[in-house]
């Protein structure tokens, strides 16, 4: 069972993350096949907190990060301008250069932005102002920018801070997680707060 990495830095909005890995860990929908499994990383093994107090014993730091994984999910927070968020950017090249998935929501995908990961795919962000704001002049992938919640190109998956339900959709479907019709069926369970009929 192939591993998806999370990437938490101090600070992180626990929102954005938590329907992926509930469909990760748990299946899709219930009673499905489950064919991830969601391990936890940061710079150092230390708990990090999250934005609403959540405390996270990750399971990796970057000493220790394995090979064998099936991609890496940037969970946004104020924390990706900083200098230790520096300290991911290797890891996001390795992981491009052997077509792994790289997601990034919120701030975490204005830092795939600031490191020129999306001047060439199809991406969105929290506006193209705010990502043209923060990423700087690294950043001139401006054509390809879509203003909508979540946006998927080859193996990059990028969203907005509310759009978590929408990047876990795009997520699953990159990483080929389950049917599409039952990615679908979750995507409105989770949405709408009731099953969908058929």
């Amino acid at each position: 069972m192939k591993e998806v990495i999370f990437v938490l830095l101090n600070g992180f909005a626990d929102w954005e993350g938590a329907f992926t890995a509930i469909c990760l860990n748990q299946g899709v929908k219930p009673g499905n096949p489950i064919n991830y499994k969601v391990k936890y990383l940061s710079i150092t093994k230390e708990p990090v907190t999250s934005i609403g107090g959540l405390r996270v014993l990750p399971d990796y730091d970057l000493k220790d990060m394995p090979e064998d994984y099936a991609g890496l999910i940037l969970i946004g927070g104020m924390r990706w301008f900083s200098p230790e968020a520096e300290l991911i950017v290797p890891l996001v090249k390795k992981a491009l250069k052997d077509k792994k998935l790289v997601a990034g929501i919120c701030n975490a995908s204005v830092f795939l932005g600031m490191h020129v990961f999306l001047n060439e795919v199809k991406h969105t962000s929290n506006t193209l102002d705010y990502l043209k704001q923060y990423a700087g002049d690294q950043y001139t992938g401006e054509s390809n920018y879509i203003n909508k919640q979540a946006v998927r190109d080859e193996n990059i998956v990028t969203a907005n801070g509310i759009g978590q339900l929408e990047f876990c959709r795009e997520i699953l479907y990159a990483l080929e997680a389950d049917t599409a019709e039952a990615i679908e069926e979750s995507y409105l369970f989770y949405k709408n707060g009731v099953c969908p009929k058929g």
